[in-house]
């Protein structure tokens, strides 16, 4: 069993495996940029969906789409892999409080890029569905389970938390903790700059889903919980909306060229 372990660790530290795993950063990274792009096209006027299944949808209608999605899932499950490898098999030398935090987020990132891996796959096999509609069918069903109000305004407070906790990474510069910056001020600044901004427009981004999925619930309208799509167009429906929604938009596409960076220097 302790050889078939050290094999495993083996092969999740090999220079092509990493390699693969890193372009699921940027992968990931482009997925954003087009989520901000579709912001900001909703900003002013008529846009597809500003959430995952609208990004798949436009990668879909271009050439070679599919091939892109295909590339697409095998870099998210390399990445997959890679995290639940380190949620195992890292942060050894570090202090028993400190590893189970490590391990626990790179479990959770690991089951995320699973989860966008799954959304790639459908989307490559022509079955990709609307995100938004499916957590809105979701939230619907939860809401008539026993508990079900309270487990979805539950969900949405965990949202909102990871929001915040994004928001404050860019605020305090903790994302450059997991990045071999480049020896390059220029390049490091740029890095920098693009990790603030983009930490800081994803937690907003994420905060509204949770509040979102509060708000509904409390409304006792699960329908219209209908994740990212559903919260930056409520943005755009406010007063003063295109001014709220066009920073968040280029917020997201500064997070998505931030991952497009972290592929080259994350620490891995």
């Amino acid at each position: 069993m302790k050889d078939a372990a050290e094999a495993v660790e083996d092969a999740s530290n090999s220079r092509a495996f990493v390699l693969a795993a890193r372009t699921g950063f940027a992968v990931s990274g482009i997925l954003h940029v087009l989520i901000g792009a579709i912001a900001i096209q909703l900003a002013f006027g008529k846009a597809p969906k500003a959430d995952q299944s609208g990004a798949m949808g436009e990668l879909a209608t271009q050439p070679a789409g599919y091939i892109l999605l295909w590339l697409g899932t095998a870099a998210c499950v390399a990445l997959a892999l890679w995290q639940f490898s380190e949620a195992v098999f890292g942060y050894r030398r570090m202090k028993t409080n400190a590893k189970l935090g490590k391990k626990l987020s790179a479990g959770v990132q690991g089951i995320v890029f699973l989860a966008l891996a799954l959304t790639f796959a459908s989307f490559a096999a022509g079955q990709g569905k609307n995100s938004g509609k499916t957590t809105s069918d979701t939230s619907v069903q939860i809401m008539k389970a026993p508990l079900g109000p309270q487990l979805l305004v539950a969900a949405g407070a965990v949202i909102a938390i990871v929001g915040i906790v994004f928001v404050a990474r860019g605020i305090l510069l903790s994302f450059t903790k997991q990045l071999d910056m480049p020896a390059s001020k220029a390049l490091r600044l740029a890095v920098t700059v693009l990790g603030v901004v983009g930490y800081v427009a994803k937690g907003i981004a994420l905060f509204l889903v949770g509040l979102l999925f509060v708000v509904t619930t409390l409304q006792a309208r699960p329908e219209e919980s209908t994740g990212l799509d559903g919260a930056l167009r409520a943005v755009r429906e406010q007063p003063y909306g295109v001014y709220l929604l066009t920073p968040i938009g280029v917020g997201l596409v500064c997070y998505g060229l931030y991952q497009i960076a972290k592929s080259r220097f994350a620490r891995m």
